[in-house]
């Protein structure tokens, strides 16, 4: 049987920033992904925003890593060149009532060490994005978008230059923790099976199936999963706009924002749904609650401008009736496996905490390596 020392399932942005971390750890490492690419999911399946950690539970691994990750991600954007903007985004108040938020929203950003907020009337609003209606906002300097492939490419380059391995077309079918290395079998046209002493879970939609993969794997320890799709919107007309534009939160999400891809182009979402099994077809209809959200803050939005862009799902770990969730990240100490560490519920911000949570995971082997040496 084949022996390597550390295997990461799933090739996404967080599976590929791991892998990237341990192999120039000086580790050996193979990344088992069952598609025939990177970042085929989810991480190819969101806004592509850099953000800036405001929103999140203080205190909580979101805001840690996201903020801790975003100041790492543009670093990494610009030794590189990866194409990436800091364009900024416009949290905007349309009543006077939402005005009142703005504040709260300002101090709970502070809170997470989001220091940069600006906080502007309508009229300074209105000279930096002429075509917005609002009564005032919030300036995020700090939020920008990123061209994700490209990050995924270098990341995945970057990987392999230290000595990673990728084997695509290759699930994981069950692991068995044992003797404190864990034995993988794998599938695909050309199954292996491996013993390894550190398994990734970086599975991401999958991470939960993963787990209930691998015998000795408390399963209470496994968190459930529910499916939240969101929906994007692209527009026929040229947004006036050069920077994000948020509406004040609502209950239950972030509203109907606008965020513009790499070439300026704008597009709207995404919307929460929640499903049962994974789809990613766009129901044209719902672009008629995005309508009126929308014109909120951009009165001027054409009739018909709205078309079914893309979807993505995000990885939830908790059920509808719950508002927020935090990142799951386990390490032997939580659930009792030797070698073995679990990343659940990776929704966003996950691209931007990317390079955040690989060095989380990497302090997680350390402390393994330095249990198991003893």
């Amino acid at each position: 049987m084949d022996k390597v020392d550390c295997v990461v399932i799933g090739a996404g942005v967080v599976g590929l920033a791991v892998a990237r971390k341990l192999a120039r750890a000086g580790r050996e490492v193979i990344v088992l992904e069952e598609a025939e690419a990177i970042g085929t999911v989810t991480s190819s399946r969101n806004s592509e925003v850099i953000h800036a950690g405001i929103y999140y539970r203080a205190g909580s691994w979101m805001a840690r890593m996201c903020v801790a990750g975003k100041q790492a991600l543009y670093r990494y954007c610009d030794e590189r060149g990866i194409p990436h903007k800091n364009c900024g985004k416009l949290i905007v108040a349309t009543s006077p009532t939402e005005t009142e938020k703005l504040q709260s929203i300002k101090a709970h950003a502070e809170a997470n060490g989001v220091l940069d907020l600006q906080l502007l009337s309508g009229e300074a609003a209105r000279a930096l994005e002429p075509a917005l209606a609002c009564d005032a906002a919030l300036l995020s300097p700090s939020t920008g978008i990123i061209d994700s492939h490209a990050y995924m490419l270098s990341l995945r380059g970057e990987a392999e230059e230290a000595g990673a391995a990728f084997a695509f077309h290759t699930p994981l079918i069950r692991a068995r923790a044992a003797a404190g290395l864990i034995e993988i079998d794998a599938g695909g046209k050309a199954p292996m099976t491996l013993q390894c002493s550190l398994l990734v879970n970086a599975a991401g939609l999958s991470a939960t199936h993963v787990a209930r993969s691998i015998d000795g794997m408390p399963l209470d320890r496994i968190p459930p999963s529910y499916l939240a799709k969101g929906n994007y919107f692209s527009c026929n007309a040229k947004a006036p706009f050069s920077r994000l534009i948020y509406p004040v939160p609502e209950p239950g999400g972030l509203g109907v924002h606008l965020t513009l891809d790499m070439a300026g182009q704008a597009r709207f979402g995404p919307d929460v749904e929640w499903i049962e099994t994974i789809d990613y077809e766009v129901d044209p209809s719902r672009a008629e609650r995005f309508y009126p959200a929308i014109r909120k803050y951009w009165p001027t939005l054409p009739d018909g401008a709205l078309m079914p862009s893309y979807s993505g799902i995000r990885p939830k770990i908790v059920p509808p009736a719950v508002a927020t969730q935090d990142f799951l990240m386990q390490g032997p100490r939580d659930h009792g496996v030797a070698g073995l560490i679990n990343l659940f519920g990776i929704e966003s911000p996950g691209l931007t905490s990317s390079l955040a949570i690989a060095d989380h995971v990497a302090e997680l082997a350390d402390i393994e390596s330095v249990s198991r040496s003893r």
